[in-house]
């Protein structure tokens, strides 16, 4: 949660490192997306964090910050990169990105904790 916050904050303060959009379903925040260059590449942006109110999950929310986040990129990023988790409850979360042509890229074991892999997709925008 403090990392969520602090990346939040830093979009909020528009720092050049971040970008970010948030999404309301009835004057209620109901989501909210950031990302940012990454550095040392060339058209290559990371989304950082992606968060929608676990009420709203499924409802189209996630999708449509998703895809405005990549229309917004479209001509300025040639790849988007998430990292998330490979535990059993981030299933979800890695089949919305795959639903989404996201692909797989990398796995590497144990990352976060025993058990606990970081999962790298990326999709190609052009």
């Amino acid at each position: 949660m403090a990392v969520a916050l602090e990346v939040f904050d830093a979009a909020v303060a528009r720092s050049p490192d971040y970008e970010a959009i948030a999404a309301e379903v009835g004057g209620t925040l109901a989501g909210w997306i950031c990302w940012g260059p990454t550095p040392c590449t060339v058209g290559t942006w990371d989304l950082y964090w992606m968060a929608v109110d676990p009420g709203l999950q499924g409802s189209g929310v996630g999708t449509a910050l998703l895809s405005e986040m990549e229309a917004r990129l479209r001509g300025r990023a040639r790849l988007v990169v998430v990292e998330t988790a490979g535990r059993p409850d981030y299933l979800p979360t890695r089949q919305f990105y795959e639903s989404r042509g996201y692909t797989a890229a990398a796995r590497i074991p144990d990352y976060y904790e025993a058990g606990d892999d970081l999962v790298v997709y990326t999709k190609h925008l052009t």
